[in-house]
């Protein structure tokens, strides 16, 4: 009798924790999305430079950007949640067209040229698979795939592939346990910034890594995806002609998605670093010029294997292709999401082609240039780096903005941001535009 009451219970609490979980990845959504694709091509070869390059001496940028990472995609995740509109229409509405055109014009020319980036790396990392496909066939057939897959397959369904696509970056934790590390000397380096030499190399890769992963792309996006989650939801209805229905349940909720989403990517983020440092730069292998020399950082997760080498291009291929595909419909989904709200086109990946063609023609065409992008003879891992130095510099007067109208209690109501999400919108500021200026300055000096 006793066996068989406890037996119940604990078939009760399975049911009940399997509930909450349930719950808890239900909840999850635009940040998680936001966070795995902050962890794109560009994101993966500007952490593995890094790495390579500097080896430990770079792992304490990680944590020194997460509190700022957290603060700007928790404001725009909560402007989209409070409002139910996009940030480029509520620059539209409420401050000047001055404002609204270089947030256009910034969004447009980072993402075009995060998208070209993007694609080049994947299809390099096409022809380490199958060196047979010329590049310009590669990277024509994978826009090509990617512009389908967004234009075609339903927002819920396409929400999910996006939200499941993150497992691929967790082939760098493993290969860093696998390898072995010095433990202490690694958390002594990810919390002491002292060993940093700054001439103008060092400075552009720091720029890189902050643009890499606070960037302008992921502001419009993740704004404008909560409120696609609110239409879904029917918190919102499709044509946004009411405030949606909020509560704090539900801000709660888009919080814990958000921190749940950046800590995927900071987490990723110092992993790849860390793996490249003790694989690629104790090896003697102090920089990345091919998608093949990035990959080698995984091989020690399958020593031993047949073909090593090859698996571990394989495993690399998939993380590259899994982020690109997350990430190309992100960058170009925002820069639409930016342009359709300016201008007053009916917007959202909710929406089917019929009725938002305006908003899938940007995305087309926004595709299309960062392709073009592709055959002006730059090469593909060095554009990867250049982009994230272009999110850093174009990310600075948009912070501005965001800190704006997350305090502007006209547009948020009662739901302003709180003072320590203000604080660390205005801190990545500050500091986007003290690494922007020295970057220029030792580029004069240099």
């Amino acid at each position: 009798m006793f066996k068989r009451i406890h037996t119940h219970r604990a078939l009760q609490k399975s049911i009940h924790s399997h509930g909450r979980f349930s719950r808890f990845i239900r909840i999850l959504g635009p940040g998680v999305v936001t966070g795995a694709a902050d962890d794109d091509p560009s994101g993966i070869a500007t952490y593995s430079q890094a790495g390579a390059v500097y080896g430990y001496k770079l792992l304490w940028m990680i944590p020194f950007m997460f509190p700022m990472l957290l603060s700007v995609q928790g404001t725009c995740a909560r402007i989209g949640a409070v409002t139910g509109k996009g940030l480029a229409e509520l620059i539209k509405e409420n401050y000047s067209r001055k404002m609204l055109y270089l947030a256009l014009l910034l969004v447009i020319v980072a993402n075009i040229v995060n998208i070209g980036a993007d694609l080049g790396a994947m299809a390099s990392t096409i022809g380490l698979l199958v060196p047979t496909i010329p590049y310009a066939g590669a990277v024509i057939g994978t826009a090509l795939v990617v512009l389908l897959l967004e234009i075609f397959v339903p927002y819920k369904r396409y929400a999910q592939i996006l939200k499941w696509l993150a497992i691929v970056l967790f082939a760098y934790p493993i290969t860093a346990f696998v390898v072995g590390q010095p433990w202490v000397e690694v958390f002594a380096a990810t919390l002491d910034p002292t060993h940093v030499p700054f001439d103008f190399e060092t400075i552009m890769i720091m720029v890189g890594l902050i643009g890499t992963t606070i960037s302008p792309y992921l502001f419009f996006w993740d704004t404008s995806e909560v409120v696609e989650d609110e239409i879904a939801a029917k918190r919102l209805g499709i044509n946004h002609r009411s405030a949606p229905r909020i509560s704090k349940k539900f801000l709660a909720s888009v919080k814990l998605d958000n921190i749940v989403g950046m800590t995927l990517a900071a987490v990723s983020a110092w992993f790849i670093m860390l793996v490249c440092a003790t694989v690629l730069n104790h090896s003697g292998i102090t920089e990345i010029n091919t998608a093949s020399d990035a990959a080698r950082a995984l091989e020690p997760l399958v020593h031993g294997f047949p073909n090593a080498g090859l698996v571990a291009k394989l495993i690399f291929s998939i993380g590259i292709l899994g982020t690109g595909l997350l990430a190309i419909p992100v960058l170009a989904g925002s820069c639409s999401y930016a342009i359709s709200e300016a201008v007053g086109w009916k917007e959202g990946l909710s929406r089917k082609w019929q009725k938002a063609k305006g908003f899938y023609l940007v995305i087309i065409v926004a595709t299309l240039v960062g392709l073009a992008i592709n055959f002006i003879g730059i090469d593909p891992i060095q554009a990867l780096i250049i982009a994230a130095v272009v999110n850093g510099v174009a990310a600075v007067p948009l912070l501005t903005m965001i800190a704006r109208i997350g305090a502007n209690k006209d547009i948020m109501g009662e739901y302003t941001v709180s003072p320590l999400a203000r604080i660390g919108v205005w801190t990545a500021f500050v500091v986007m535009a003290i690494a922007a200026i020295s970057m220029l300055a030792s580029f004069f000096i240099h």
